[in-house]
């Protein structure tokens, strides 16, 4: 095992750590300044390196840039007595593992030791690099999957690509609806057109019709040239119509009449012009309802309920999350220009747990947070986001307060959760309201205990009779007509 190198100026600090670090059978070699470790980087490397920022010479954040540049897998911790913004941010900038603010908890310290050492070695990143990866590219999303409803998908995907029929697609969003039509238009003959995609959902009623159908100069006011609308950009393609459902009621007579007769007017315009394109619709609305609501009409809906391809929740298909993770967080490493971040198993089956009300987007959104927020290159269950974690415990809140959910969980675990949750969120005056929070569920219980005698319940809790009316008056938990006397 190769040894975690510390370098301070402060003999104490060095000697709590060698000591520390040696009952937890990890080798140590100290350094009083930067100087002693770029001469000792030239003939061996170390597990990790602990480095203080303020010392004479050069300082810490130097000697980090010095290792990043030469050795950028080898894992920095940075401490120091200063915990102010500056320092923690050129700290993470710099490439540091995390941040070791003075005066530290020893074990909290040693583990944070234990993981960086832990961290992935550059002929482990260079194998991974090299690896392939099947889930390389957006579209690579639509090849690989462990689910048998996504394996349906694909099916139809390519009994469908090479015809002109009109496909419907439905499923919550961020399921992945678009990809499905970028699918079928690439995989097909109509590969080598284009593909125009408009939600219909976004564009503003009155601005709807124009961006369509386009309009003929003069049509209205500011209507300075004649403009083509979606339906010729999309000629010889694919027009893919995301949220269908939500498109209004007086303009799904045009559309039908596109789809029936192929022709349709631009806005203003006299002459019919004619367009060869495939239509993709998708919705997340239940478009029976709808029609049945009289919001949808039933002919669009027959002309467009031709194919329907249903897409899974992702919660449907938790075997794939896994996978997706991985090319989430490829993608987002390259976006942001560092290494790829890897799942810990435990992490893996967490993130696996959770239900998606977002689906793949979430989870995708997840993973751009990973890749910024979590600290070492392994991802572990405490790197989570906080609603994964919250998931995973199986407690959510309810007002100020925790639901178990069923779930068995100690007093400690609930409270560090309602905290992270509350910190997560920048609440105000976290240590208030959690004291607070605290006081009453004990008083409370103590209360229903004793049923409702003060005097038992504040010897039970070690306190004196005067001093618990006082708290149930401060909470507000003091009842009108209650006897505490007995």
């Amino acid at each position: 095992m190769k040894p975690v190198w510390i370098v301070d100026d402060d003999q104490a600090i060095r000697w709590v750590l060698e000591k520390a670090l040696s009952r937890a059978n990890i080798p140590t070699r100290s350094f009083v300044n930067a100087s002693e470790v770029s001469a000792a980087l030239k003939l061996e490397s170390p597990s990790a390196l602990v480095s203080d920022i303020r010392m004479p010479g050069t300082d810490g954040l130097a000697l980090l840039k010095e290792v990043k540049e030469k050795y950028p897998t080898l894992p920095v911790i940075i401490m120091t007595a200063y915990s102010d913004l500056d320092s923690t941010v050129s700290a993470f900038q710099g490439g540091a593992f995390d941040y070791l603010a003075k005066p530290f908890d020893i074990n909290e310290a040693v583990a944070l030791i234990s993981r960086a050492m832990q961290e992935p070695s550059a002929e482990e990143l260079s194998a991974q690099a090299s690896a392939p990866n099947a889930l390389a590219t957006d579209r690579g999303m639509l090849t690989q999957s462990a689910s048998v409803a996504m394996q349906e998908v694909f099916r139809a995907i390519g009994r469908l690509a090479q015809s002109n029929v009109t496909v419907l697609i439905t499923g919550e969003s961020g399921t992945g609806k678009e990809l499905v039509a970028r699918a079928l238009h690439s995989h097909g003959a109509r590969s080598k057109g284009p593909f125009v995609a408009l939600n219909t959902a976004a564009i503003p009623r009155d601005l709807l019709e124009a961006e369509l159908f386009g309009h003929e100069r003069g049509a209205f006011t500011g209507a300075n040239a004649l403009r083509r609308g979606r339906f010729e950009e999309a000629g010889g393609g694919t027009l893919f119509l995301d949220e269908i459902g939500d498109m209004p009621f007086e303009l799904q007579t045009r559309l039908l009449r596109v789809l029936s007769e192929g022709t349709f007017y631009r806005v203003g315009g006299a002459q019919p012009v004619r367009v060869d394109v495939r239509i993709v619709a998708a919705t997340h609305q239940p478009l029976e309802e709808r029609v049945q609501e009289g919001k949808f009409r039933e002919d669009l809906f027959h002309r467009l309920n031709v194919i329907r391809l249903r897409l899974p929740a992702l919660r449907e298909r938790r075997e794939d999350v896994a996978d997706l993770a991985k090319h989430f967080l490829s993608v987002s490493a390259r976006a942001v220009g560092v290494p790829v971040k890897r799942l810990s198993e435990s992490a893996v089956h967490a993130l696996a747990q959770f239900d998606y009300p977002g689906n793949v987007r979430q989870l995708e959104n997840f993973c751009h947070w990973l890749t910024v927020m979590a600290p070492g290159q392994t991802v572990e269950v405490g790197d989570l986001p906080p609603e994964v974690r919250a998931a995973k415990t199986g407690a959510t809140r309810i007002g100020s307060g925790l639901d178990l959910g069923g779930v068995s969980h100690t007093w400690q675990e609930l409270l560090a959760l309602d905290a992270n949750v509350r910190l997560s969120r920048s609440e105000p005056e976290v240590w208030t309201a959690l004291t607070r929070q605290f006081e009453r569920t004990l008083l409370q219980s103590s209360l229903e205990v004793c049923r409702g005698r003060r005097v038992e319940a504040a010897a039970r809790l070690g306190m004196g009779r005067n001093t618990i009316t006082r708290k149930l008056r401060e909470l507000g938990m003091d009842p009108v007509g209650a006897d505490s006397d007995v």
